[in-house]
């Protein structure tokens, strides 16, 4: 190609500076409509793993089979340690002290003095700690304010009766888990042994079963859930829409009541044929499954405890994926790929205000946290 004059050359010249201008103006457009890219998932230990004692950091502090956590209102949060027979506190600085239950030391006495069998959940709604007090079939409260203790549900003694009156006349067998409502006037105890999920009304104090009828069974789907049998309901949590999740451990299977106190299963064992139970988008069956909860937008978190996983269920589309865990049992921690983290026996799990996930690794005798998940 041959310019005739310099102002060709000019022309052709200010032509090439437009297009240049143009096709960077758009690639600045695209770049500034791009989503930023989510932050890489991570997984850290932040409490227990070693053989510390109370008084000192919570992270490297010997834990007793953590089952469980929740925080208050301050920010400093609560550990139930099934074989420990206690729930210890973590303050804001980390560091961990014995609060209620068994004596490690005398130095270390318990602020809420009262004796634990196999506790095995805890929730805190106003100022209210609730712990699910298994082998004593009792609910206990502790007051935060004061540290006072009560039993607000349960006699002491393994049974079934009370149903429509006082919960603290009632009689529970194994009370295995709890979990509270939004609004925090409503507590959940699943009843493991009499095969219900019993409702304490925390303003009445009545209690009342709403699902399950006393068989052990598979229910079927639709059917009146007080009136149909679970195999073995070992937690239960509410979302906000009122749905209620049923978890079961030997049963392998989520189950939900709806609002209009329907049963469905949601995931079960993929050859119960009758009825027929779908496995939708499960890698390999739940496996002894023993805890819940539901996290900011009402998926349901799993810990799929025998096959050492934490599972998500997206009940919109019905599909499961693993958040974390190899599906072998182990202890190696990698931060930042909690799918490379291996766990052993999961036992507990909890969606902080803020997001993060808290894992109550039980066999590792930690209690690890994953962000951006």
């Amino acid at each position: 190609m041959s310019w005739s004059s310099s102002g060709d050359r000019v022309a052709i010249m200010s032509k090439c500076v437009s297009l240049l201008e143009a096709t960077l103006f758009i690639l600045l457009l695209t770049f500034v409509s791009m989503p930023a890219a989510k932050p890489a998932a991570r997984i850290e230990c932040v409490a227990g793993g070693s053989a510390g004692g109370m008084g000192g950091p919570a992270k490297g502090a010997r834990l007793m089979e953590p089952f469980a956590v929740a925080f208050d209102k301050q920010g400093n949060w609560y550990i139930c340690e099934y074989g420990g027979h206690r729930i210890t506190r973590v303050d804001r600085k980390g560091i961990i002290t014995l609060f209620a239950g068994k004596e490690e030391a005398p130095d270390h006495k318990p602020a809420a003095r009262i004796s634990f069998n196999q506790p095995h959940g805890l929730v805190i709604a106003n100022d209210q700690i609730y712990v699910a007090d298994m082998l004593n079939h009792r609910v206990v409260k502790i007051d935060l304010k004061t540290n006072s203790t009560g039993v607000i549900a349960g006699t002491g003694q393994p049974g079934y009766s009370g149903d429509g009156g006082p919960a603290s006349n009632a009689a529970f067998n194994e009370l295995y888990a709890v979990d509270i409502n939004r609004s925090g006037d409503k507590l959940y105890l699943t009843d493991l042994r009499n095969h219900r999920i019993r409702l304490l009304n925390l303003k009445s104090g009545v209690v009342d079963t709403i699902a399950g009828n006393g068989e052990s069974g598979v229910p079927k789907d639709g059917g009146d859930a007080r009136s149909s049998p679970l195999v073995d309901p070992r937690a239960t949590a509410v979302d906000s829409k009122g749905n209620l999740y049923i978890l079961e451990r030997r049963g392998n299977a989520l189950r939900m009541v709806d609002k209009k106190g329907k049963i469905w299963t949601l995931i079960g064992p993929a050859n119960t044929s009758d009825p027929p139970r779908s496995n939708h988008g499960v890698e390999k069956e739940l496996n002894g499954p023993k805890h819940l909860c539901v996290d900011l937008r009402d998926n349901v978190i799993i810990a799929d405890s025998e096959n050492h996983l934490i599972r998500k269920y997206n009940p919109t589309d019905r599909t499961t994926v693993v958040i974390a865990g190899t599906g072998e049992k182990g202890d190696r921690l990698v931060p930042d790929d909690p799918l490379k983290t291996q766990l052993n026996r999961p036992h507990g799990v909890f969606v902080h205000p803020s997001g993060a996930l808290y894992v109550s690794d039980s066999d590792n005798n930690r209690i690890l946290k994953m962000k951006n998940w």
